[in-house]
């Protein structure tokens, strides 16, 4: 499954996506999942600032805290997973 967030597209599996989006919090899983090396090479490749500009497009951020990139990457990773999720029709 791919997903594109601003002009950034991930490939990750539906399971993987499950993993990372669920009810209550996410960022343990997230974690886990930024540590596999298929995903770890995608986020490697990001470009910091084409990361920011597609993060505010949600809004949920301040600029402020849109500044620490590897947060952004486990931001970014949430948001693909959910993209998938309901995609597909797989929420809990």
């Amino acid at each position: 499954m791919f997903t594109c967030i601003g002009n950034i597209e991930l490939n990750i599996t539906k399971g993987q996506a499950q993993q990372g989006y669920h009810s209550g919090s996410c960022d343990l899983d997230i974690a886990q999942l930024r540590r596999l090396p298929r995903i770890r090479q995608q986020l490697n490749r990001i470009d910091k600032e084409e990361l920011i500009s597609a993060l505010k497009e949600y809004g949920g951020w301040s600029k402020e805290e849109l500044q620490d990139h590897d947060t952004n990457l486990s931001r970014l990773l949430w948001l693909a997973c959910g993209d998938i999720c309901d995609q597909v029709g797989m929420r809990d």
